[in-house]
């Protein structure tokens, strides 16, 4: 069931409902309590009950009634976040869409300034800035979001392509509506489904607008959050990022771009390799394995810059496939790891703070490498 609206509003909230009774009401009410009376018109509220198990769409119902500017789309079976995101697409009439994830939620403010930002600029794509709530209520400023500051007025990916490396979610872009159709844009089944969609965007917009202010509040932890959840579905990762990568070949952008993506593909393979929520140990070495396979096909011709430090190591032998080195490498950093917690938690006074990421400006192929034969031998899967 649709319902079906009386205007064409400025902006299509589309929010994908599914086992998160415990959230929903609070996502909802920082939505449409954030609409300004005046603004009514301008933004539509549509909310897509995936078939969930719980009270989801009895609340929804619940919510709806009465309530103008909400429209309920339900679907008869769960089919997860991307085509869910898809079925809310399907009926927006705003001529912009915002995505948001039902267990998180917007501060105050946020619809105000995210209407006048997409009035004054018009861009293809509005980014916005985000915090990471932990259960305990731990608020924490993500490692991407100095990429934000100081961007002036409308951009192009190529003016500022360190945006590229802001996190690659749905729910931090306003999107033009008709810049995703000539895109042909649409969300693709299974995790990780943000991949082959929110680098598209970047890539192909021309206008691009940043604002820097806190607009989404990006629950961490939950129970049942993929980012928290062992599965072997983790390995849905490699789908998505060939479905980016044969996207990025049909485009054929410069070789610094491809070098740009190459390295993020890797580095994000490598956050979830090393993730214990994320990858039971007796998958790690297939995982692994993939990763290599994935770093021997797609790297560029003429190399990449490889990331400093430890992570440029690991980047290393996966380029080697050597996935005993790697294991021995993550064991020892998190045996580090655990000796520095064990000491007096208050840094020492002449410490040197920690470098800032970036790439080393070093293109160095590595796949060409020979890949050592793996020991038989004793040692056992990091924990």
């Amino acid at each position: 069931m649709v319902n079906e609206p009386t205007h064409a509003p400025l902006l299509s909230l589309v929010v994908p409902v599914h086992g998160v009774e415990a959230y929903l009401y609070q996502c909802l009410e920082s939505i449409r309590a954030d609409i300004p009376a005046d603004e009514t018109d301008a933004v539509e509220l549509i909310a897509v009950d995936d078939a969930s198990p719980d009270r989801c769409g009895e609340m929804l119902r619940s919510y709806a009634a009465g309530r103008p500017g909400i429209r309920l789309v339900h679907l008869t079976r769960n089919v997860g976040l991307g085509p869910a995101r898809n079925a809310g697409l399907d009926v927006a009439t705003g001529r912009y869409v915002w995505f948001v994830d039902s267990d998180d939620w917007l501060p105050p403010g946020t619809v105000p300034a995210v209407l006048d930002r997409l009035r004054r600029h018009e861009p293809d794509v509005l980014l916005l800035d985000h915090l990471r709530v932990h259960e305990d209520g731990r608020r924490e400023v993500d490692a991407s979001s100095p990429l934000l500051r100081g961007v002036p007025g409308v951009v192009r990916l190529a003016d500022r392509p360190q945006l590229l490396r802001v996190q690659h979610t749905a729910w931090n872009k306003v999107v033009r509506r008709g810049f995703l159709d000539e895109l042909g844009l649409r969300f693709h089944p299974g995790w990780y489904e943000d991949i082959p969609f929110s680098h598209p965007l970047l890539i192909g917009a021309e206008r691009i607008s940043v604002l820097d202010r806190v607009c989404y509040l990006y629950r961490r932890g939950r129970l049942g959050a993929i980012t928290s959840t062992r599965s072997d579905r983790h390995f849905e990762a490699f789908d998505q990022y060939e479905r980016l990568m044969d996207w990025v070949a049909r485009r054929n952008p410069d070789d610094a771009l491809r070098a740009e993506l190459f390295e993020l593909m890797v580095s994000h393979y490598l956050v979830v390799v090393g993730n214990d929520d994320r990858l039971h140990p007796h998958l790690r070495r297939a995982f692994f394995r993939r990763i290599t396979e994935h770093f021997r096909r797609y790297l560029p011709p003429g190399g990449y810059p490889v990331p400093p430090g430890v992570n440029g190591l690991k980047h290393r032998l996966v380029g080697r496939g050597d996935y005993l080195a790697y294991a021995a490498l993550r064991r020892a950093h998190r045996v580090a790891g655990r000796l520095r917690g064990d000491r007096d938690a208050t840094p020492a006074r002449d410490a040197t703070p920690a470098r800032a990421a970036g790439p080393d400006p070093v293109a160095v192929p590595v796949a060409g490498e020979p890949a050592p034969a793996e020991r038989s031998g004793a040692l056992t899967e990091p924990v």
